[in-house]
């Protein structure tokens, strides 16, 4: 008799045709754990730093750019930062220089790139000794070594570990439909700050116009 079941891999991802998609590696990952891996970090890093912050604040704090709990740039730092640092995952001293390092170099191009397109930065250094523009310091830097040691070391194949419990075709749809909702709700709020930059700049032209009409 023949077995119609479909197969799995060792990551207990279905291998089936409908899912060739999920199973598709990079980096010797499949999509569906990097997929599923990105959504859990930006989960928890929102929760984190949202409770971090409210403490600090006395107060209920949104640390997320939308109004869901996501916050991507921990679901990407998470994720590249494992694959590229997981090789090194005995190698203590090489993780957890390189880890920082390029948990540094990715904060500030983070912060470079939200200064330019959103005009804001959602977090200030300018308090911090040995700072550069409020962007990056070295205590964050310093902070960042050991998050990458405890990444690769254990939260990640924790992580996995609660992945692998949820059944495929539900994990899959979970993961589609939290990634529809969170694209739908960054470009609301893009909408948002583009027309707020429409409005300011119609504000200013409007102050020219009238600027040279008085003098004419």
């Amino acid at each position: 008799m023949l077995n119609n079941s479909p197969r799995r891999d060792h990551r207990g991802l279905c291998t089936s045709e409908g899912n060739q998609m999920w199973s598709y590696e990079i980096m010797g990952t499949d999509i569906y754990h990097l997929l599923a891996a990105f959504v859990l970090y930006s989960v928890l890093g929102w929760a984190l730093e949202s409770a971090y912050m409210s403490l600090c604040n006395r107060k209920l704090t949104n640390r997320g750019f939308g109004k869901g709990p996501f916050c991507p740039i921990y679901g990407f730092g998470g994720v590249l930062g494992y694959l590229i640092l997981s090789p090194l995952r005995d190698k203590l001293v090489e993780l957890y220089i390189l880890g920082a390092i390029l948990a540094t170099v990715f904060e500030y191009l983070v912060g470079v790139g939200m200064i330019r397109f959103l005009g804001e930065l959602w977090w200030d250094y300018n308090n911090k000794p040995f700072n550069y523009r409020g962007i990056i310091c070295l205590e964050s830097t310093v902070a960042w070594g050991f998050y990458a040691i405890g990444i690769v070391q254990f939260v990640h194949d924790a992580m996995y570990h609660v992945i692998d419990r949820v059944q495929l075709q539900i994990g899959t749809r979970l993961i589609q439909g939290i990634l529809v909702l969170v694209v739908i709700d960054y470009t609301v709020q893009l909408i948002k700050v583009f027309d707020i930059d429409v409005r300011s700049k119609g504000e200013a032209l409007k102050e020219r116009c009238q600027a040279l009409i008085a003098r004419w």
